[in-house]
């Protein structure tokens, strides 16, 4: 545990020095030292996160552990916003990073769960082979990821907020109402997640070992865990925004293409490390599951944040505006949202719903026009509308979660 945090703290501490000391680099170097600092936050708070379950319980604590885990995800997204209030010039910047974190999600990391979890399932089964008296349940036609019924939850909300999510598109705007519902449905979700009974956490890696220390040990390091990786990511973000910027022009890379794709990457890799863990160990159900909240906290919280974070950057409560390739590129992430949603309306994740997912976001990169994104967008739509029809008989059962709970004395998995 301690060399594994003394390596993250390695790699934070060059951020440091040179934004405490005003140091300037090349654009290059700029992203690659605060980016670092960015991906070091982002573990540090990820495991302080999974370690304070162990001491902080209730609907308080939830949500405010929500909102840490989340920070370097949305810091750089948020800057962007904040800036573009005072700076027209940042506009174009301020939807980039939440698209490509969104799209990111659940093109690559749904279908790096499930491509992980059956390899490893596979490797069990090719085990159990060679080893007399140990038994496997059968294999399926198809390999698929299931998972339980407490995740109907996720995927209510997922919906209703996919839905909501063309309105942007549509009005071209970020404006006052969509950060009200959006935000609104974000606190609904926590208010009902924490209704559901809440067992034992099982952690995994440097959060387990925090987890195994005296507790006033333990409290102390995770208190000091929050505290540093707030601190590393609210003096990084702001170097890392205005390096990728820097370094589209000195590169001659498309700037957007940076923003919207290298900072999630940076942002999002822990939390996708985490799930490909429990995919490994046989736990795939609850990786996916993870990315499954991940996506609706992004799509609610994420972007009703957008509008709130630039009217206090000079916006004055002003719709954020979006220029045509962020109406296109929010249309193409509205339209992915719904075909997740669609995909996982029976609770299962198969194979070949993986191959489709990850080789419709793969096949869009070396074609990034507008009529390319519009079409893209059409196909997700046409799938989505399909699926939901073919597999209408779980959706009652999906929406009724919203209003359906089991006190934690009772709770199922």
């Amino acid at each position: 545990m301690w060399r594994r945090l003394g390596l993250v703290a390695s790699v934070a501490l060059p951020a440091i020095v040179l934004r405490l000391t005003g140091t300037a680099l090349s654009p290059e170097l700029t992203v690659l030292v605060f980016g670092a600092g960015v991906v070091a936050s982002a573990f540090l708070l990820s495991w302080a996160a999974e370690a304070a379950q162990v001491d902080i319980s209730g609907s308080l604590a939830i949500a405010i552990l929500a909102l840490i885990a989340v920070l370097p995800e949305y810091a750089v997204d948020l800057y962007f916003s904040y800036t573009a209030g005072g700076d027209p010039a940042y506009v174009q910047y301020a939807a980039a990073n939440m698209t490509g974190s969104n799209r990111l999600l659940i093109g690559i990391g749904w279908p790096l769960v499930a491509f992980v979890g059956f390899w490893a399932v596979r490797r069990q089964r090719q085990h159990a082979a060679a080893e007399p008296g140990l038994r496997i349940a059968a294999a399926d036609h198809e390999p698929a990821v299931v998972l339980p019924v407490r995740n109907r939850v996720e995927l209510a909300f997922l919906a209703v907020a996919s839905a909501y999510a063309f309105v942007i598109p549509l009005t071209r705007t970020v404006a006052w109402y969509d950060a009200v519902v959006l935000l609104a449905l974000f606190g609904a979700y926590l208010w009902r997640v924490t209704r559901e009974g809440r067992g034992e956490p099982e952690l995994i890696g440097v959060a387990a070992d925090i987890a195994l220390l005296p507790q006033r040990r333990r409290r102390f390091l995770v208190t000091g865990l929050f505290v540093a990786a707030a601190a590393i990511v609210v003096m990084a973000a702001k170097p890392f925004a205005d390096g990728l910027v820097a370094s589209g022009d000195s590169l001659g890379i498309d700037k957007f293409l940076l923003v919207q794709w290298l900072a999630p990457l940076s942002s999002e890799a822990p939390e996708l490390i985490v799930a490909t863990i429990f995919a490994w160990r046989l736990r795939a159900a609850e990786g996916l599951g993870m990315l499954l909240s991940a996506k609706v906290n992004q799509w609610t919280l994420l972007v009703g944040s957008l509008w709130v974070a630039y009217s206090l950057g000079g916006g004055h409560g002003a719709p954020l505006p979006l220029d045509d390739r962020q109406t296109e590129e929010f249309f193409l992430t509205s339209a992915q949202a719904l075909l997740a949603f669609a995909v996982l309306a029976d609770r299962r994740f198969g194979l070949r719903e993986a191959v489709a997912i990850f080789g419709l976001f793969i096949i869009q990169f070396p074609f990034p026009m507008t009529d390319v994104r519009l079409a893209f967008s059409g196909i997700y739509i046409v799938v989505a509308l399909a699926l939901l029809a073919y597999r209408r008989r779980h959706l009652r059962a999906i929406f009724a979660s919203f209003g359906r709970w089991e006190p934690p004395s009772r709770a199922r998995p």
